[in-house]
């Protein structure tokens, strides 16, 4: 949150945190991560009750007793819930940048690498190059088309569409791609219509980060590791199709590993 704290105040938006820990705790969190936003104290899960998020899977006397089903909400001007993201997993963190990017198509200001492509060119990013256990990171593919060029996109028939493949790996699990709305072309030679991109399109997908355990024996001695994937496609002209093919794509993150300190209450 606090590394794109900046885009979440570009964008006109604010952002504050509520937990069952104390100011204490809270003060000493903020002052060691150096987090600029506010970090509200719910003492005793009163607020976290009255939301229905109270995680009811921990015992009462246990010092984890209190917490919630971890989760964002995102409201509008008025105070209404827009969009809430929660997960079934509480080691799995959805992050402000990909939120940023599903809810207010706010693009991270993340490096974008250029990859060399026929008929095409393309780029790949990601929502965030910081990893840490189960957090959701958007993989982005952007793709610009010259004039006159297309791509199949997926549902047409008889055609080699747009195929983005991610193996699930124990490092990150994929979910499915996100892919623009397509443009109806017109194949005057044959008489018929088919969904196409054209001119510039980005394609968004998530992945679920493993455990420290798997990022760190994926990481190198500082710290990388990368996630790799293809993209399979088949461009066309108006006159003729070219042969498909197969991309090789890849992001590189650092590996964080989560703070675990602890400050007495």
């Amino acid at each position: 949150m606090q590394e794109n704290y900046h885009k979440v105040r570009e964008a006109g938006l604010g952002l504050a945190a509520i937990s069952y820990d104390s100011p204490a705790i809270l003060k000493a969190f903020a002052s060691r991560r150096n987090i600029t936003f506010p970090l509200l104290s719910d003492a005793e899960s009163k607020i976290i009750r009255s939301y229905g998020i109270l995680n009811t899977s921990v015992e009462q006397g246990s010092s984890s007793y209190g917490i919630p089903n971890p989760g964002i909400y995102v409201l509008d001007p008025s105070g209404k819930v827009k969009a809430k993201y929660f997960e079934d997993d509480y080691r799995e963190r959805q992050t402000a940048a990909a939120i940023l990017l599903r809810e207010f198509g706010v693009v991270p200001a993340t490096p974008h690498t250029s990859i060399a492509a026929k008929h095409l060119a393309l780029s790949t990013s990601e929502s965030s190059t910081e990893a840490r256990m189960g957090r959701h990171v958007s993989l982005i593919v952007d793709v610009q088309l010259p004039a006159r060029v297309h791509v199949y996109a997926p549902g047409v028939q008889g055609y080699i569409p747009v195929d983005w493949r991610q193996e699930d790996t124990a490092v990150a699990r994929a979910s499915a791609v996100t892919f623009p709305a397509p443009q109806t072309l017109f194949l005057d030679a044959i008489k018929e219509r088919v969904p196409v991109f054209e001119g510039d399109f980005r394609l968004v997908r998530e992945i679920t980060l493993g455990t420290d355990k798997d990022l760190a024996s994926a990481a190198d001695k500082d710290g990388h590791f990368k996630v790799s994937g293809t993209l399979r496609y088949q461009a066309c002209d108006e006159e003729k199709c070219f042969l498909p093919e197969t991309i090789p794509l890849t992001w590189t993150f650092h590996f964080e590993p989560l703070d675990r300190a602890r400050a007495a209450k």
